[in-house]
C-alpha cells in the first residue's frame, strides 16, 4: 500500500484497518476502527482533510478528494464520512459530508458541500450536485439525483449489515496476509 505524507502530515489508521496494497492514501486522512480500503482507491487529503468513521468500506476504484479554502468558501470542503457506510465501486466523493449507515451505489458522484443524512441509499450512477441535502430514510436516484421513495425496514437493516459484511471480509484479508 502507498501511504504518503503531504506537508509532513501522514494518514492515521485506527486499529483493524485494511488498506489494499494497490490503493494510495496521501496527507491529512484519518481512518476509524475496522475501515476497509479496497483495490485502486485514491484518497488525497492535501488541500483539506478526510475523516472516515468506523466500519466504513471504500470499494475498488473509488476516488476521495476535497476542496481547498477560497475567497467564496473560507474553510473549503473537507470530506467527512460517518460510520457503517458502504461506498460502492468507482464512486467519486468530493468535499461532501456523509452521515451513518449509507450505501453509495457503484459509479455515483457526490459533489462539494453535499450533506447526506443517516440511513440513505444513493443509487448506482447517480449524480448528487453541489450543495444538495439528502434527507434521512430515503432512496435517491438519477442524474441529477431525486428522492425516489422511503426506505423500508429491510433496506434500513441492510445498511448496517453491508458494513458488517465488509468488516468480516477485511478481517479475512488481514488474516491471510499474516499467514
Amino acid at each position: 500500500m502507498s501511504i504518503r505524507a503531504y506537508k509532513g502530515i501522514l494518514p492515521k489508521l485506527a486499529i483493524g484497518v485494511y488498506v489494499d496494497e494497490s490503493s494510495v492514501l496521501v496527507g491529512d486522512i484519518e481512518l476509524g476502527a475496522d475501515v476497509s480500503i479496497w483495490p485502486l482507491v485514491a484518497a488525497r487529503g492535501d488541500v483539506n482533510y478526510i475523516r472516515i468513521g468506523a466500519r466504513t468500506n471504500i470499494q475498488d476504484g473509488s476516488v476521495l478528494h476535497l476542496s481547498r479554502p477560497s475567497t467564496h468558501n473560507s474553510a473549503g470542503s473537507p470530506l467527512l464520512i460517518g460510520e457503517d457506510v458502504t461506498v460502492g465501486h468507482k464512486v467519486m466523493l468530493h468535499g461532501c459530508t456523509l452521515g451513518n449507515r449509507i450505501l453509495v451505489g457503484m459509479g455515483a458522484i457526490v459533489m462539494d458541500d453535499v450533506v447526506v443524512e443517516d440511513d440513505v441509499i444513493i443509487g448506482a450512477g447517480s449524480l448528487v450536485p453541489p450543495g444538495k441535502r439528502l434527507h434521512s430514510g430515503y432512496l435517491y436516484v438519477g442524474s441529477p439525483v431525486k428522492q425516489a421513495r422511503q426506505l423500508n425496514a429491510a433496506e434500513k437493516a441492510f445498511l448496517a449489515e453491508s458494513a458488517a459484511n465488509y468488516v468480516t471480509l477485511k478481517n479475512d484479508y488481514l488474516a491471510e496476509a499474516k499467514s
